[in-house]
């Protein structure tokens, strides 16, 4: 399985940075906004969907960069135990339908009412 990477996120204001397993976004830590100050700064989610079942996806607070990290990367264990390789492609064509349906609006075309991804 490939290491995860962060990626700064610049379009948000708050610092925010997305987590990748290769090329599937598998997660978030980031600075919560609206927030009362007595509250933990800092929020995390772990998982994916497609490619997981709903509620398997984690997510918490940490009071620190460091502990939001930490916490995720717990929470990450646990998560991707249970993945396989058709789930990350479930993700991946999901995806990928995404892509190709704003594209076509793009273009001003309509989406067949049959497409799938893949095909």
């Amino acid at each position: 399985m490939p290491v995860l990477t962060r990626r700064r996120d610049h379009d948000r204001r708050e610092e925010c940075w997305l987590i990748y397993c290769g090329d599937v976004h598998v997660g978030t830590i980031a600075v919560r906004s609206g927030i009362p100050h007595d509250q933990a700064p800092w929020g995390w989610r772990c998982g994916f969907y497609p490619g997981s079942e709903p509620g398997e996806c984690t997510s918490g607070t940490a009071a620190t960069f460091d502990q939001a990290r930490a916490d995720f990367e717990r929470a990450w264990q646990v998560f991707s135990a249970k993945r396989t390789e058709a789930g990350y492609q479930a993700w991946r064509d999901q995806e990928a339908w995404t892509a190709e349906k704003y594209r076509q609006f793009d273009r001003g075309e309509r989406m067949p009412h049959d497409w799938r991804p893949g095909g």
